[in-house]
């Protein structure tokens, strides 16, 4: 699951991992650790992937087809699994961006609201 680190923090919507982890690999082909760190990153460390939610999550998108894998070495020289958005994974990150996008202005409707 992703943690978010501030102290008011809360569960995110379901789905939102998956949507992130396709987000950070439309910049190119990472790692599991990279992914995890980009979000932290741009989330202005607001957002944290557990390795236990990451993981299982990178592999359902592999088998999904939402994601090819491959090993190879990182930036210490370690052997690990690169993950590259497929043609599919770049649809499907453009349907849930839409869909997000839909859901967080009705969201801010509902809060707007008197």
């Amino acid at each position: 699951m992703i943690r978010e680190d501030s102290a008011d923090s809360g569960s995110l919507l379901q789905g939102t991992l998956e949507m992130l982890v396709l987000k950070a690999l439309a910049r190119g082909p990472q790692h599991g650790y990279a992914v995890a760190e980009w979000i932290h990153h741009v989330s202005h460390q607001l957002l944290k992937v557990e390795e236990g939610a990451l993981y299982p999550a990178l592999h359902r998108l592999e088998m999904r087809g939402f994601l090819n894998a491959e090993w190879g070495a990182s930036e210490n020289n370690r052997r690990a699994k690169f993950y590259r958005l497929t043609a599919e994974g770049t649809k499907r990150l453009d349907a849930e961006s839409q869909r997000w996008a839909r859901l967080s202005a009705a969201v801010a409707f509902v809060m707007q609201s008197s």
